[in-house]
């Protein structure tokens, strides 16, 4: 049975959906234009990577607080015209012959900053909008719309790529922010700002805020070091599959999609199971089941061969990891969601996302000098191995939540 959420919330998942698919459209499109136009070396393409990651990170720690005190909507608003004129400024450059490396790792820092700002401002917004445990079935959609996009995006983009070329591709990225931009802006209804008490200066304890509050809470704390380390020891071993499977073993290029296309179709059958099995089994039992498994399955990774056998074991592997993550991340979204007072939303998943993807940067850079030292393979091997710890950070029992507080004293509605 369908759950109605109500069209503000249908246009608010059309915004994500929207720019979702634009992002995953253009996915690669940066380091084919640093390589293929800039004729940049590999070391300058990994730090495009990196750096844009790390100081994104970085500057997003100050831009909790800043949108915690705002309307969210103009801020989301505010965001996709920012990524969408950043986004736009690459073809732009290029149809005049200016386009530099300096110029991409500008947007790549710009447009992932904004993108940290949007979600913590849509987060906060979320709860606003979606109350109860509709948040579930609410974050249970976006998760399903993330994966189907990671399946169709980058087929369509290499398509688009190999027709009309990668700067065609960082246009429809750009576009798609607009569109989002123009969803936003068709949400009817109230919105929410935490007030200050004074009008005053963003000080050291504004910014310090969010890690007080998730250190602070046992739960929050297990699943914020859970899910930063999952996410990082990962996400390093991306650019080193590439690699191996590109390099060394000589992949088609179409394999190589193939091999990440097709598991993420896993992604949107968990996202689209997870309710349910809440509902069956308990919101505990299932987080903790999947959060071991999405930390078991990558060691298989460690048994890629050639041919197709190798990509026999990296669609299974992947497939079964992504699964695990689809049922997974709309449960612990929605704990994150639920345990965190509305004053306190956006500074909490703006700290969240900026230490996750600073750490993905650091354990990126780790993970290239560590493949350098050994084999793309060994490094590989090395963060399945320590990703099975990671499950020992889950929280043991998800009781005691955080009461809500009431709106009158905490948020103002904002028509």
């Amino acid at each position: 049975m369908r759950v109605g959420l109500g069209r503000n919330f249908g246009w608010l998942w059309s915004a994500y959906a929207v720019s979702t698919y634009g992002t995953w459209i253009a996915f690669g499109a940066f380091p084919l234009i640093a390589v293929r136009v800039l004729d940049s070396s590999a070391f300058a393409v990994s730090l495009l990577e990196a750096a844009g990651l790390a100081v994104a990170a970085i500057v997003a720690f100050s831009l909790g607080p800043w949108v915690e005190h705002r309307a969210k909507r103009p801020v989301m608003i505010a965001m996709d015209l920012i990524r969408f004129a950043a986004m736009a400024s690459v073809p732009v450059a290029y149809v005049l012959g200016s386009l530099s490396y300096g110029q991409l790792l500008v947007v790549s820092v710009v447009s992932g900053t904004a993108s940290i700002a949007f979600a913590a401002a849509s987060g906060a917004y979320l709860k606003f909008l979606v109350r109860g445990e509709q948040l579930l079935v609410a974050n249970g959609r976006f998760e399903g719309t993330n994966w189907v996009a990671t399946a169709a995006g980058p087929p369509l983009g290499g398509a688009l790529i190999g027709l009309l070329g990668p700067v065609v591709t960082i246009m429809a990225d750009a576009f798609s922010y607009l569109l989002s931009a123009l969803g936003v802006l068709r949400i009817r209804g109230g919105d929410v700002a935490a007030p200050r008490e004074r009008l005053t200066r963003l000080s050291g304890a504004d910014l310090l805020d969010g890690w007080r509050f998730i250190l602070r809470d046992p739960v929050l704390k297990g699943l914020f070091l859970n899910s930063v380390l999952v996410g990082g020891l990962i996400m390093a071993t991306a650019p080193l599959l590439a690699v191996l499977l590109l390099g060394q073993y000589h992949f088609p290029a179409w394999q190589y999609g193939l091999a990440f296309g097709i598991p993420a179709v896993g992604g949107f059958v968990g996202a689209r199971l997870s309710a349910r099995l809440v509902t069956r089994y308990g919101r505990h039992r299932v987080m903790t089941s999947t959060g071991w498994l999405r930390s078991f399955f990558p060691l298989g990774l460690a048994f890629i061969h050639p041919g197709i056998p190798g990509l026999v074991t990296v669609i299974l592997v992947e497939g079964l990891l992504i699964t695990c993550m689809g049922i997974f991340n709309p449960i612990y979204a929605t704990e994150r969601l639920q345990r965190t007072p509305a004053n306190h939303t956006a500074r909490i998943l703006s700290t969240w996302s900026a230490a996750g993807k600073l750490l993905q940067a650091a354990l990126m850079v780790v993970w290239g000098i560590l493949a350098t030292l050994t084999s793309p393979l060994a490094a590989i091997t090395t963060s399945g191995v320590l990703l099975l710890a990671t499950p020992l950070l889950l929280p043991r029992r998800m009781h005691c939540r955080v009461p809500e507080p009431a709106a009158a004293a905490e948020d103002v509605p904002v028509a």
